[in-house]
Parts: C-alpha cells; sequence; structure tokens
C-alpha cells in the first residue's frame, strides 16, 4: 500500500485514491467546491490545488537531506488538483503552505468577483462553502471594481427546485447528479466565460423523485428548496439525527427543527444504506404530520363525544374494558411504523399479560412506489422488526387477512390497536362499527380514532426513542427531535440557539408540546392495571430486554448502534465498519 505524507503526517493508503480521498480518510480536510464522494470528478473549481513532491534522491539513489536532516523535496512545477491526482508512494502533499494558501485564495477572489451579497437573504446563509471558505481560505478583499455580471434569478428547474443564476459558481455537483445518480440528464451548462449558466433541456424539467438533493450537494445558494425557501436561517435550528419512516429502506436523515416544530428533512451520509441521499417523498411528506392535526391529549368516549381525560383516567379506562372479554375475544394489531421497543412490549402485553394469540399488525405495501435505488414498496420503517420481536400473526390466532370476518362473526369483540389508522383500510372499514370495544394508540386524528372508545395520545417518530429494522435486517437508532410534555429535554438532544436562549415570555418559545407518550409507556401503564409490575425506565431498559430475550438482537445497545451507525440482525460481533461520513455543507450550529 502506498505511504503519502499530508502536512507531516505519513499516512498508508490504498492504490488508487486520489490525494483528496486519501486525506478524508484520515480526517484531514481539502477545501473544495466542485468534488463530492459520490460523483465523478470534474476537477473545474481548482479550490483543491495542492503542492505535491516526491524526496529528492542522489546519484546513488538515496535520499538527500537539508541540514536538520529532513528529506529534500522536489516540488512539482504546477499545483496538483487534489481530487483528480492519484496517490503514488512516497509522495509529499502540502495543503497549507505560502503556494497552496496563494492558490486559493486566488481562487476565491476569481469565484467572488460576480457572486451576489445574497447572504442576508440567502436560504444557504450559515451553511455555506462560499461563506465558509470566503473566511477560511481568502483575503477578504477583492480587486474588481467592474459592474458585478447579472443572470436569470428565481428559475424552476423542476416542481420542488429553485435555480439563481447569479449565485452558481459552475461546480457542475448538480448536473452530474442529474446524470449519474437520478438518471435524468436534463441539466447542463449554457453559454460560455463570465455568461455561464445553467438549463434544462428544451422541453425537459428536472421532476426526478431525487431531484431535491440538488439542494444538498450545491455549495452555495444557487439551488434551493421550493419547500423549505424562506422558511428559517438554519443557525435559529436543531439538527438532529434520526432515520426516514417513509418506506423499509430506513434512510438516515437530518431533522430540522425550529420552536419545536420541523421544518425540513435532509439526508445524513450511512454507506450502508442510503449512501448521500434520499427521496424527494419522504422531504415532502414525512415531517408535516408531526406538526399538524396531533392528537394532543388522551381521550375517553363519553356518549357519542371523545372528551380529553387524564393518563391514569385513560389508562384505568382502556385496562377495564379489557377485562371485560375473554382472551380469544381480544385481537392485539402492532404497528410496522412503531418501534421494535413498542412491539416488543406490545406482544409481550398480548402474550403474558392479555393471555391472547389473536397478534398481527397491518401490511402498507404501495407496489408503484418502490423503484431500483432507494424507495421500497413496503411504505413502512419497521416492518421486519415488528415480527423480529414477537408481533406476527401464529397459526392459533387471528390474522389480519382474517380479522373483518371474525369481527362480523363475533369472534373478536374487542380490537386494541397500536397506532395505525386501520379503518383507512377497505375491508376493515365496515367491521369495526360491529366491536364492543375498540382502543387505539394514535399521534394523528384519522377514521380509527373517531370509532374510538379509548384514544391514547402516541408520539411520532420525531418525538421517541428506539430502533427500526429495515428490509436489510439493520437495526438502527432513532432519538427525538421535538419535545413533548412528557419528555421536554433528554440528554444528548440536540438544541438550536433559540431552544437555548428563548424564554418563556419570547414568541419563538412557544411551540407546543403536545401530551403524549411513547407507545411502550403506554403498554406498560395498562399492563401494570393489569397487575404485571413491569418497570421499564426508558426505551434503553427496553432494549436492553431486547437484547437479552430476542437472539438476533444480542450483544446490541444503543450506543453501539449509534457509533456503528446500525447493526445487522445476528450479527453484532462483527458491525461493518463505518467508514468516512461525508457532509457536503458541515458548518452547520449545534
Amino acid at each position: 500500500m502506498p505511504q503519502i505524507t499530508i502536512d507531516g503526517q505519513r499516512i498508508e493508503t490504498s492504490a488508487g485514491k486520489t490525494i483528496i480521498e486519501a486525506a478524508q480518510d484520515n480526517g484531514i480536510d481539502i477545501p473544495h467546491f466542485c468534488w463530492h464522494p459520490g460523483l465523478s470528478v470534474s476537477g473545474n473549481c481548482r479550490m483543491c490545488l495542492v503542492n505535491t513532491g516526491f524526496p529528492r534522491k542522489g546519484a546513488d539513489g538515496s535520499l538527500e537531506r537539508d541540514e536538520n536532516g529532513n528529506n529534500v523535496i522536489n516540488w512539482g512545477p504546477k499545483l496538483a488538483i487534489a481530487c483528480a491526482t492519484p496517490v503514488a508512494d512516497g509522495m509529499v502533499i502540502d495543503t497549507q503552505g505560502q503556494r497552496t494558501e496563494h492558490a486559493q485564495n486566488a481562487i476565491m477572489e476569481f469565484l467572488l468577483i460576480n457572486h451576489p451579497l445574497d447572504c442576508p437573504i440567502c436560504d444557504e446563509a450559515g451553511e455555506c462553502k462560499l461563506q465558509e471558505y470566503a473566511f477560511l481560505h481568502s483575503k477578504g478583499q477583492s480587486r474588481f471594481n467592474e459592474k458585478k455580471n447579472h443572470k436569470d434569478k428565481r428559475v424552476e428547474l423542476g416542481p420542488n427546485v429553485m435555480f439563481d443564476g447569479e449565485r452558481c459558481i459552475s461546480c457542475s455537483r448538480c448536473i452530474r447528479f442529474a446524470d449519474e445518480v437520478a438518471k435524468q440528464p436534463v441539466l447542463t451548462f449554457v453559454q460560455r466565460g463570465d455568461h455561464v449558466t445553467i438549463e434544462t433541456f428544451p422541453g425537459t424539467t428536472f421532476d426526478s423523485p431525487y431531484s431535491m438533493n440538488v439542494n444538498d450537494i450545491c455549495p452555495v445558494g444557487a439551488l434551493t428548496s421550493m419547500d423549505f425557501r424562506f422558511a428559517s436561517r438554519v443557525w435559529e435550528m436543531s439538527f438532529t439525527d434520526s432515520i426516514c419512516p417513509g418506506c423499509s429502506r430506513g434512510c438516515n436523515i437530518k431533522v430540522g427543527v425550529r420552536n419545536n416544530e420541523i421544518l425540513r428533512l435532509e439526508p445524513r451520509t450511512n454507506m450502508h444504506v442510503n449512501e448521500y441521499w434520499m427521496c424527494d417523498d419522504a422531504r415532502l411528506t414525512q415531517y408535516k404530520f408531526v406538526n399538524e392535526n396531533r392528537v394532543s391529549s388522551p381521550m375517553i368516549r363519553k356518549g357519542n363525544t371523545l372528551v380529553s381525560a387524564s393518563w391514569q383516567d385513560a389508562t384505568a379506562q382502556a385496562a377495564e374494558l379489557l377485562k371485560k372479554f375473554k382472551p380469544s375475544e381480544i385481537m392485539v394489531v402492532g404497528s410496522a411504523r412503531a418501534t421494535n421497543e413498542d412491539n416488543y412490549l406490545l406482544a409481550k402485553f398480548a402474550h403474558n399479560t392479555l393471555k391472547t394469540n389473536n397478534i398481527d399488525f397491518l401490511r402498507h405495501v404501495d407496489n408503484a412506489f418502490g423503484d431500483n435505488f432507494l424507495r421500497t414498496n413496503d411504505r413502512t420503517p419497521n416492518a421486519h422488526g415488528a415480527a423480529e420481536v414477537g408481533v406476527k400473526h401464529e397459526t392459533s390466532g387471528v390474522s389480519m387477512d382474517h380479522l373483518a370476518e371474525k369481527i362480523k362473526q363475533r369472534s373478536i369483540k374487542a380490537l386494541y390497536v397500536m397506532d395505525g389508522d386501520i379503518a383507512a383500510n377497505s375491508t376493515l372499514t365496515a367491521a369495526l362499527s360491529d366491536l364492543d370495544c375498540l382502543i387505539v394508540h394514535a399521534s394523528n386524528h384519522n377514521s380509527t380514532t373517531e370509532r374510538a372508545h379509548v384514544v391514547l395520545a402516541s408520539t411520532t417518530y420525531a418525538e421517541l426513542e428506539g430502533t427500526f429494522t429495515n428490509m436489510n435486517k439493520r437495526v438502527q437508532y432513532v432519538q427525538p427531535a421535538v419535545a413533548t410534555q412528557d419528555h421536554e429535554r433528554i440528554e444528548g438532544m440536540q438544541m438550536s440557539r433559540w431552544d437555548k436562549f428563548g424564554a418563556s415570555n419570547d414568541r419563538w418559545a412557544r411551540g407546543e408540546r403536545r401530551n403524549c407518550h411513547q407507545n411502550w409507556e403506554i403498554v406498560q401503564d395498562i399492563a401494570n392495571a393489569f397487575g404485571a409490575g413491569w418497570h421499564y425506565s426508558d426505551s434503553g431498559s427496553v432494549f436492553k430486554d431486547i437484547a437479552n430475550h430476542v437472539s438476533a438482537f444480542s450483544g446490541m445497545s444503543y450506543d453501539l448502534l449509534q457509533e456503528y451507525q446500525g447493526l445487522t440482525l445476528g450479527k453484532a460481533g462483527s458491525p461493518e465498519p463505518k467508514g468516512v461520513v461525508y457532509q457536503s455543507n458541515y458548518m452547520k450550529p449545534n
């Protein structure tokens, strides 16, 4: 393996890697605009120019040394771009010397010649590479006194992407992404020189299911999200690592929150799951239900009306109703949208407390949604995990396929549903009216809650701590990004500047804290009303119980899941290496 030296640090790397890749692998950041590890090399921004050379050798082949005993280096006549120059054994690279610094200053001055001073109104401000490098690698002044060149602004390249030609630095990341990743090569450079800009080919639009990824990889504010545009400044927001609940892929994401409300979702690098990307559907549909139409407290039906109740009254009422029925008359419905912890305690509740074998969960399959990239037909994040921890049809019990029939026959009289709108299923809609008891965990008002006798307000994926198991049996950790009354703040929860310094009389500190609990907490309260005597203190204690009693989870812990960005079922003892987590624009406030 080649051995190279970067800024005095000796590194062993793999043959064929470029300088910038070797540096990234070893935690060394070389400034760059156009390079991205998920795209081909274009080498057109020149920001990654570095000084390269090799130790000088004498006529006898021995290394020449200076008066201090250091190797004398034969530096190359020109600087080399780190993104396209492969490493070679013995290569010496200087990323901080005078020649390199002079080149970086020159490139920044060139890029800023026609760049508009839009920072006060630009969505990218606070996470912009041009801003970062203007501070770190620029003289802070320009010799350009002429009028700036003006280009088209507010150009809709597609239904979700807005283009500002004046801000564009022509890095070509978006063009390469459309061609190589989205497989929709509709973007191109037009014109030349300082008039160059980006357009779609005539008669086309950039409407790929993955188009919004160009907003993330754009190093400046030239490409912005139509959904997030002018919604917030990033330093007013907190960004929390989470998992997308939109399908069984389990893409790693960051949840952007301001005033306890989600404003955007963006991808987070995980080379074992989604690499650097996520789909537009998830960005646009997997956060609004957290903010809107919420069940904000438990409710009990009195007559024909659901009225708010305390948690003590609601769980006591649920237990009292369930006690009226024989085990064989009760059906428990889990959820592929709930965590492993939630489903594990639900299965334990069904088998050990209610003594029923009637347990299953509703599948949510959309055959029109999946593709050959990230999206899958299973529109839930945890179908595999739910079955693994015990929520699955047993031969002696009732399955979801036969539930409507069993209700009509009066074999099933009570239904306990965890976090699912089963009334939306056409085969079950009419049958639910024949039930004597319907108890529902719900985060949002829906057609099932309208029919329920007890509604138990549950958290969404953005308000809980737990784990999901994706289609490839990878268990991944989820943590809260939005506060509730039950968990105002937990240790390690991300906070924005507004969160940290907002007072009770500040309008930005008044975001709603809903009176909702995690599903496993609700199940525990009802089980204890039956005399179960459970004492789980937090999600971690439930997961520890799973690891002790479900063999596939053996050896797993929240710490390991976070360290390795997930673990595969049955392979906790031999985790896949995490690798380099590349983040395009990384100077976000915490």
